[in-house]
C-alpha cells in the first residue's frame, strides 16, 4: 500500500482522541488534506443525534466522490459501530467498516482490508497518540461508556457500560506528553463525575486532581462533562482547592423543570442541581458552562418558559442548546407527546437568543480585568492581531482573545502564558494588552 493518508474526525474530542490514537498508529503513512491524493481515508463518525448522523455520512459520501479509484475508505467510530448492519448493507462505497474497539488496530485492518467489530471496550493504554490541533493542549479520555439512563441519549447502547482507565494509566499518559512539551490538559469522558465508579470508588475525580498535581510541568487543566447526580460538593471543593485545575465547571443541566428531569431520568430535580450551581458561581474565579434539550416529549410551553427564564438569570458563561432529536434504543423514543419539528426549531431559536445574550454578559464583564491567557497564533482578522484564549477557558468552544498590543518592547511567544489586561469587545471577541511574561 502507498502512504497518503486523509483522516477526519466529527463529533466530540473523545472521538478526536480516539481519531489521534489511529493517527500514532499510521505514522508511516504521510499526512494529506487532499482526499484525491489519499491512499487510506478514514472518517471516525458521530452518531449521537439526527444532525451528526447526517453529517458523518454526507463526509463518507463526499470523500468517495472526490477519491482516487486505487484508494481505501475506512468507516469508524460511532455511527459505524451503533449501526453496523444497516451500512454494511447500505453503503457499498464504503471498503472497511470498523466500530469503537479497535482503534489501535487500525494499520491491521488496512493491511488486511477487513472489517472489524471487536466486544471489548477499547482503553487507552501505553497506546502513542499523534496530537492535533496544538503544542501545548490535549484531551484526556477518562473512561468509556456511561451508566447513566437519561431518557434521550442512545450512547450506552453502543458504547456499553461505564469503563475507566486506571489512574496510573492516566497519569502515564499525561507525564509522556509533559515531556513532549504539553502543558494543559482538559480531561474528558461521557460522565466524568462517575470516574473510577465502576471499580466502586466513589469520589475518583479527587484522587485524580491529587495525581495529576503530582505531575511536574503540568501547568493548566479542567475538567468536561460534569453529571448532576455524580458531582458533589467534597470534589468541587478539591477543584477549587487545586492549583492546577482551574474552577471551570462544565456540567450539562439539560433542563430545569422538575417534572422534565423525572422524565428525562437525570437523578438530581431542580434544588439540588441549582445547589451544586450555586456553589459552583460562589467560587473565586468560577466558569459555567452547561447545556439545554428543547423539545423533548411532554416539554410543555410552561416548562419551556421555566427553563428559558433560569437560562436567563442564572449567570452561566457559556450554554449550549440542543433541539431533541427521536432516537432510537431509547426510552423517549417510545413515549406519547411528541413534539413537532416546527415548536422544537421555534423554542431552539428563543432560547438560543438567550444563550447569546449571556455569552455577551459573561464576556463584557471580563472588560478590564486581570488574565492569564495563551497566545496561539496570529488571528484570522488581522496579521497584527494575535489569537489568544484564557487559560480557563477549554480551547476552541469558549471563545477566543485578540492581543493588540503589549506594554513592553519584545516579540510575544506562540504557546506561552502571559499576564493581560481585557481592554474591550469586538462583536463577541476580547481585546487585551499583555502585560508580562
Amino acid at each position: 500500500m502507498s502512504n497518503k493518508l486523509h483522516i477526519v474526525s466529527l463529533g466530540c474530542t473523545k472521538n478526536l482522541v480516539d481519531t489521534e490514537v489511529m493517527m500514532g498508529k499510521l505514522q508511516h503513512f504521510e499526512l494529506t488534506d487532499k482526499a484525491e491524493d489519499a491512499d487510506a481515508i478514514i472518517v471516525n463518525t458521530c452518531g449521537f443525534i439526527d444532525a451528526a448522523k447526517e453529517e458523518s455520512i454526507n463526509t463518507v459520501l463526499k470523500l468517495h466522490d472526490a477519491r482516487k479509484e486505487d484508494s481505501v475508505l475506512v468507516m469508524a467510530g460511532c455511527l459505524s459501530e451503533r449501526y453496523k448492519e444497516e451500512l454494511a448493507k447500505d453503503m457499498p462505497e464504503v471498503d472497511i467498516f470498523t466500530g469503537v474497539g479497535d482503534y489501535d488496530k487500525i494499520d491491521e485492518l488496512l493491511q488486511e482490508k477487513k472489517s472489524r467489530f471487536s466486544d471489548e471496550v477499547f482503553l487507552i493504554d501505553g497506546a502513542e497518540r499523534i496530537v492535533t490541533g496544538s503544542s501545548y493542549h490535549a484531551y484526556i479520555k477518562l473512561s468509556e461508556g456511561c451508566n447513566q439512563t437519561c431518557s434521550f441519549c442512545a450512547i450506552p447502547s453502543f458504547k456499553g457500560k461505564l469503563n475507566s482507565r486506571s489512574l496510573d494509566s492516566i497519569a502515564k499518559e499525561v507525564q509522556r506528553l509533559v515531556k513532549k512539551g504539553y502543558y494543559d490538559f482538559s480531561f474528558v469522558s461521557q460522565d466524568s463525575s462517575s470516574y473510577l465508579r465502576d471499580q466502586n470508588i466513589k469520589d475518583g475525580l479527587s484522587l485524580l486532581i491529587q495525581r495529576i498535581e503530582l505531575i511536574d510541568g503540568v501547568k493548566s487543566a479542567r475538567i468536561l462533562y460534569l453529571y448532576p447526580s455524580t458531582t458533589t460538593i467534597s470534589l468541587l471543593k478539591n477543584i477549587a482547592k487545586s492549583e492546577i485545575f482551574h474552577n471551570y465547571f462544565d456540567m450539562p443541566i439539560q433542563h430545569i423543570n422538575d417534572d422534565m428531569l423525572r422524565t428525562m431520568k437525570r437523578g438530581f430535580g431542580k434544588e439540588k442541581t441549582i445547589e451544586l450551581l450555586n456553589f459552583m458561581k460562589s467560587l473565586p474565579n468560577s466558569f459555567l458552562r452547561t447545556s439545554f434539550i428543547v423539545g423533548h416529549p411532554n416539554e410543555t410551553q410552561e416548562m419551556f418558559d421555566e427553563m428559558c427564564e433560569f437560562a436567563s438569570s442564572f449567570g452561566f458563561d457559556r450554554i449550549n442548546v440542543f433541539s431533541y432529536s427521536d432516537e432510537e434504543t431509547t426510552s423517549a423514543y417510545d413515549m406519547d407527546e411528541k413534539i413537532s419539528a416546527e415548536v422544537i426549531a421555534e423554542r431552539a431559536d428563543i432560547l438560543g437568543e438567550i444563550t447569546a445574550e449571556c455569552l455577551s454578559k459573561s464576556l463584557k464583564s471580563d472588560i478590564g480585568s486581570e488574565v492569564e491567557l495563551i497566545i496561539d497564533g496570529e488571528s484570522y482578522e488581522h496579521e497584527y492581531l494575535l489569537s489568544a484564549r484564557k487559560t480557563i477557558w477549554a480551547p476552541e468552544i469558549d471563545g477566543e482573545i485578540y492581543v493588540n498590543d503589549r506594554l513592553k518592547d519584545e516579540d510575544l511567544e506562540f504557546a506561552k502564558i502571559y499576564k493581560a489586561k481585557v481592554t474591550d469587545i469586538v462583536g463577541n471577541i476580547l481585546t487585551a494588552t499583555v502585560n508580562n511574561a
